[in-house]
């Protein structure tokens, strides 16, 4: 055999039990392993708490009421802008957030579809994403105040909030892996205590795509 010597009886087992090379993530989809381009679909596996890369053929599988038992959900490619956004700067203060962003959803529970969706607070940060719960008082108050919020689909959308320098705040509703691109893109660029300037660029070339994408652009 080719590159094998005839002295070495355990060099087939090594070649057997090396690990193959997979592709990297956003090359297949994760379902059927089907090529996919860089801008591709997600689907929410809920019991594993992560986002599949997929197809387009096996994303709208999961775009129907109840496919995947509840457990599989295609993530939605709408976004808004929530132009009237009600929230102060006290509001802002008690969710204690370190950064100038964070992102809301409703997470829920996939053993006991009737109970209370527990709210979760996200902020971007050089770590990742940091996580807390958020009183659920807290979001019934914002629901109220912000008719936008009546429809976010839990689980698989959130509202993405960020705080500008003259203190008032950019409210967008959103699927759920643009806040998680997001997040690696402050992973991956921050710099020092407060970030540096080329994060923020980036930052802010990330809200006007949003912001195109909620205006029917690409």
């Amino acid at each position: 055999m080719t590159g094998l010597r005839a002295d070495d009886p355990f060099g087939v087992l090594r070649r057997v039990m090396r690990p193959r090379e997979r592709p990297r993530p956003g090359e297949v989809c994760e379902m059927c392993g089907e090529p996919v381009t860089d801008a591709h679909s997600h689907v929410a596996s809920l019991t594993e708490r992560r986002l599949m890369c997929s197809c387009r053929a096996c994303y709208l599988l999961f775009t129907q009421e109840g496919a995947g038992a509840r457990r599989l959900r295609a993530v939605p490619e709408r976004y808004r802008t929530v132009s009237d956004f009600a929230f102060s700067q006290a509001q802002w203060d008690e969710l204690a957030i370190p950064v100038d962003l964070v992102f809301l959803f409703q997470q829920s529970d996939i053993e006991d579809p009737a109970a209370p969706r527990r709210v979760v607070a996200c902020y971007p940060s050089p770590a990742g994403a940091t996580e807390s719960e958020l009183e659920l008082g807290a979001w019934l108050e914002m629901t109220a105040a912000n008719a936008a919020f009546a429809d976010v689909e839990a689980d698989v959308e959130a509202v993405l909030v960020r705080r500008n320098g003259d203190g008032a705040f950019t409210c967008l509703v959103v699927p759920i892996d643009a806040c998680y691109e997001l997040v690696g893109l402050v992973r991956q660029h921050w710099l020092g205590f407060h970030g540096g300037d080329e994060v923020w660029r980036r930052i802010d070339e990330f809200f006007a795509g949003l912001q195109r994408r909620a205006n029917g652009e690409r």
